[in-house]
């Protein structure tokens, strides 16, 4: 109305219709009688960014001719909120999971990867890479310096196994769905033409804190537990080498993502990020990652935009630039 009150509201992210009869008062007050109950206030944040991924991934899969999809199961939160994602959008009998497990891969991570899968009623299909990975390092090893304890070698992992879900998806016409969130992709926490290769990225916009919750919200529209307790309380992890974690090499994702929000979604320079409270050295070395990794992000499948600023078109910055140094500076 003219005070700016929401007087009548129809669905969001579905086909709805509201008619709404508008009597204008002489008091400029304009009252709305809806012919049925307007819909309430929208859900929580949760509720209302998983039904936009849930339609966004149907849409785009639907309108561009791909019946099934395929992604990798690793037993971690991001792989198991996409399936979800992916059931509630296509149902389970079109969504293939498949895991991937090297010796780098703990039980419990590939028990809850086949737990998932039962709990969705998906196709589960287990190809171990060590074979693989074993004659990918025996060949590399002829070439001098290959390194088999280092990072080349942990993203060979990755390749590999991007190369298997590309490989399924040549003959079989699925879609590769991948699993990487907004926190990873925005520093670069990714392993080019591995896990970045596919063809739809479902919560490519979504921060990992927030990946956490939708993960409680599908357990609980669901009324069980689809997504496994212990992949919400264990500490995400790559599984590339032994032991790892990515509190490894990033900051903790709480304090991450607030300064994501404020350097990529808000334009906040270090300065105010620091003026803000924020640790410094952590803001600083964030920004860097950031301004680094644009090209990871330019080789990256779309996906759904549900935050003010996603990457692509609402941040268009170059790849080779000279402003890193000085937008990174504080007093």
């Amino acid at each position: 109305d003219s005070t700016g009150k929401i007087m009548a509201r129809a669905r969001a992210f579905g086909e709805d219709l509201l008619i709404a009869d508008i009597i204008p008062t002489t008091d400029g007050v304009v009252q709305v009688e809806p012919m049925r109950a307007a819909a309430g206030q929208p859900g929580d944040l949760a509720d209302e960014i998983y039904q936009a991924l849930v339609l966004g991934t149907r849409d785009y899969a639907g309108k561009n001719g791909f019946a099934k999809v395929l992604l990798g199961l690793s037993g971690g939160i991001d792989s198991s909120v996409t399936a979800a994602i992916a059931v509630a959008a296509l149902g389970a009998e079109n969504v293939v999971g498949l895991t991937m497990p090297s010796k780098f891969n703990s039980p419990e991570t590939i028990g809850d990867a086949e737990k998932l899968a039962k709990n969705l009623g998906i196709e589960f299909l287990t190809i171990p890479i060590e074979p693989i990975l074993k004659q990918f390092d025996e060949a590399l090893k002829t070439v001098q310096g290959w390194n088999s304890e280092g990072i080349a070698y942990e993203n060979l992992q990755a390749r590999i196994r991007g190369c298997i879900l590309m490989s399924l998806s040549n003959q079989f016409g699925s879609l590769v769905l991948t699993t990487g969130n907004k926190s990873e992709t925005a520093v670069g926490y990714a392993t080019l033409y591995g896990d970045t290769a596919g063809g739809f990225a479902v919560i490519k916009d979504v921060p990992k804190t927030m990946v956490y919750k939708l993960a409680e919200h599908i357990n609980k529209i669901s009324g069980r537990q689809i997504i496994p307790a212990a992949v919400l309380t264990r500490p995400p992890s790559a599984e590339l080498k032994p032991d790892q974690k990515d509190s490894d090499s990033l900051p903790d994702y709480d304090l991450l993502d607030k300064i994501l929000k404020g350097y990529v979604e808000e334009d906040k320079s270090a300065q105010q990020l620091v003026e803000s409270g924020l640790p410094k050295d952590v803001v600083l070395r964030v920004i860097r990652m950031v301004d680094r990794n644009e090209y990871k992000r330019r080789l990256s499948p779309p996906g759904v935009r549900i935050t003010p600023k996603a990457f692509g078109k609402d941040r268009r910055l170059p790849i080779t630039n000279r402003y890193s140094s000085c937008k990174s500076r504080t007093n």
